[in-house]
């Protein structure tokens, strides 16, 4: 008999999936409070949580029998993933449940700023028959942008196609072959600004995104643009959607959700063209019954010795093996994010070689992490080791694994290759007893780098003085360099030079080092 604890309100459609189960006792006791779920957690083998309940370490590592979480819904973060991976607890969430409740509500939110609809419902209720105040315009014809084509964005192009309105859309994984067979127009983000009539966001929430929608991509959108974001808070910089429809550029915006939620007092509120929901879009009927339908069928599938759909975390690997290859973990990670930090272009195929020791280990977990780290650019806390490579197929992204016995000096070596339209481009690692990851190579070029802290990767040409120059300018910004790499094809050919610096590097420092005239490209590399 398993025993399945209920921590959070569940809809009754998910919990009729675990009545049906076989061998199962159901508990539901929902608002425990920590210390509470900590003496009543060693009892069960399951655990089912929406966003309330915060499943602590201390929590997991009392649950001497729990073998999985359910989240139901997206959001992981109240579930600490270290410790259930480390305790072998495999998490599962619901990722696809709200799909079309979120498509569906940012088009509700795109019609409804179209046609004032909430302006015109709160004059009405307040005896005020203003007609001609309230004219709207028809979406038809006009051009809609999305920033961001996942899931979500994905089925509000199909949605608004059938509005008859025109599509472009960006992508860092989309074609223009993709586009073609959506029947949508490709464009980098630079084009959405510049062509849409209305632009909506649909990306994860990251380093990469935060205010990528601010003051300088408001200059470049047309006047009387509408702005809808119904993905998270942040990706749009409020204060500079705020000038902007103060300013008239904007001419209305429609929001589900702000950087700090929730909130009260906000000034983007108190203006008469802002339309605004209360993170509404997943809060449907359907959409709370899928997801707990989804998460349930996961928990019974586990419990029963079957595959899970929707994995979270790294399921548990043998003692033995897992020992051996962990401290690659790290490396493999480390190697994807480098190495998507030098390509632009969309990655149509990755080769990664396995070489000396590696490659006679169980290396499909070491691929998932190399594979993560390059993910993570684009999707943030998305992609995980146990889905990044379903997420690299969903994206046409071909995923090659090589062993070979060639050492090339090192007891073991890792390479990992991306081929885009651009070329291909590789860098090379391995693990050195007692002094741990190493940089070794990266395209041609030697290196000796530990992956990790604040990285400027400068290509540049074998010059004298080029080392100077550039140390000169780096401490006129107040940058202050730890180490320094540097490597050559040949004397007076090109050169790489790779620095480890105190602070990641401002978008102004790095133009600034691109101006020198010996220096050919500039990638900044958090690690």
């Amino acid at each position: 008999m398993f025993h399945i604890l209920i921590a959070d309100p569940i809809s009754d459609e998910g919990l009729d999936v675990l009545h049906k189960g076989k061998d199962v006792s159901i508990t539901k006791e929902t608002d425990l409070k920590p210390e509470e779920l900590e003496k009543r957690i060693p009892e069960f083998d399951a655990l089912l949580v929406r966003s309330q309940t915060k499943v602590t370490r201390s929590i997991i590592e009392r649950a001497d029998k729990l073998k999985i979480i359910g989240r139901a819904g997206v959001g992981v973060d109240n579930i600490d993933l270290d410790a259930a991976t480390e305790n072998g607890v495999i998490v599962v969430n619901a990722p696809n449940g709200n799909t079309n409740s979120a498509a569906e509500h940012t088009m509700a939110m795109i019609m409804t700023l179209s046609r004032k609809i909430p302006q015109a419902h709160s004059a009405l209720k307040n005896h005020k028959w203003e007609r001609s105040k309230y004219v709207g315009v028809e979406v038809k014809n006009k051009t809609l942008g999305i920033v961001g084509l996942g899931r979500i964005g994905t089925e509000v192009a199909y949605r608004a196609k059938g509005q008859r309105m025109n599509i472009i859309a960006y992508d860092p994984f989309l074609t223009e072959e993709k586009a073609d067979k959506m029947g949508i127009q490709y464009g980098e983000l630079e084009d959405v600004l510049r062509e849409a009539d209305y632009i909506t966001v649909h990306t994860p929430l990251m380093q990469e995104t935060r205010h990528m929608i601010g003051a300088e991509a408001f200059r470049q959108m047309k006047d009387g643009v509408h702005i809808v974001n119904c993905a998270r808070g942040g990706i749009i910089e409020e204060d500079a959607l705020y000038d902007a429809i103060v300013s008239g550029k904007v001419d209305g915006a429609a929001i589900d959700v702000l950087e700090e939620e929730p909130f009260h007092d906000h000034k983007l509120l108190e203006l008469p063209q802002v339309v605004a929901t209360p993170h509404l879009g997943a809060s449907t009927v359907e959409a709370q019954e899928n997801v707990a339908i989804d998460v349930c069928r996961d928990v019974l599938s586990h419990l029963s010795g079957e595959m899970v759909k929707n994995p979270v975390n790294l399921p548990s690997l043998p003692g033995d093996i897992l020992s051996q290859i962990e401290p690659y973990f790290n490396l493999a990670e480390k190697l994807g994010m480098f190495l998507i930090r030098l390509t632009e272009d969309v990655p149509e195929e990755v080769n990664i070689y396995y070489s000396g020791d590696l490659s006679e280990v169980e290396i499909a977990p070491i691929t998932r992490n190399a594979v993560k780290g390059m993910l993570e650019r684009h999707l943030g806390s998305h992609v995980n080791d146990v889905n990044a490579l379903f997420l690299a197929e969903k994206k046409d992204i071909t995923i090659h694994e090589n062993r070979t016995s060639t050492t090339k000096g090192f007891t073991n070596l890792m390479t990992v290759e991306v081929k885009t339209k651009s070329g291909v481009r590789s860098v090379s690692g391995t693990l050195l007893n007692g002094l741990g990851a190493r940089i070794v190579r990266v395209d041609n070029y030697s290196v000796d780098v530990m992956p990790e802290g604040h990285l400027v990767v400068i290509h540049h040409n074998d010059q004298p003085g080029v080392i100077g120059k550039m140390g000169s300018l780096l401490s006129d910004q107040h940058i202050n360099i730890a180490t320094m790499q540097v490597d050559r094809s040949d004397v007076g050919g090109n050169a790489i030079m790779i620095l480890t610096i105190d602070k990641y590097p401002e978008q102004q420092d790095l133009e600034a080092l691109k101006k020198l005239e010996e220096i050919n490209d500039v990638t900044a590399v958090d690690l």
